[in-house]
């Protein structure tokens, strides 16, 4: 007999996310403690090229403003999936945090507090 890892099809709606200590319409019934996100990505070097001449022309920096979007976006849904792993509802009390491991490579870290809840 096969039993599947049903954690895997499992996820933490983007709405039982908040960056508060509480979910509105909801009781806090479990701490189910820390979960987190990690991405670690750095910059090719034709972004890097490309980015370089758009500061020349003053402004967003797009190339660079949609590699840290989409790398806060790959730590966020890793850290919801963490969540979804040990049984979460919800995730309160997310932070991001950014650093510099070397020269043009970043860590994105996106953490919270699983918890589990019942409607109030």
């Amino acid at each position: 007999m096969v039993i599947l890892n049903t954690a895997h099809y499992y996820m933490v709606p983007h709405e039982m996310t908040t960056t508060a200590f509480d979910l509105p319409g909801y009781r806090l019934t479990r701490n189910l403690g820390l979960v987190r996100g990690i991405v670690v990505r750095s910059r090719s070097v034709f972004g890097t090229l490309g980015a370089s001449l758009q500061t020349l022309v003053g402004g967003d920096i797009t190339l660079f403003t949609n590699l840290c979007e989409k790398t806060r976006e790959d730590a966020f849904e890793r850290m919801v999936q963490h969540a979804a792993q040990i049984g979460a509802q919800g995730v309160i009390g997310v932070r991001y945090d950014a650093t510099e491991i070397m020269q043009g490579v970043t860590e994105v870290l996106c953490y919270g507090t699983a918890v589990q809840v019942e409607k109030a």
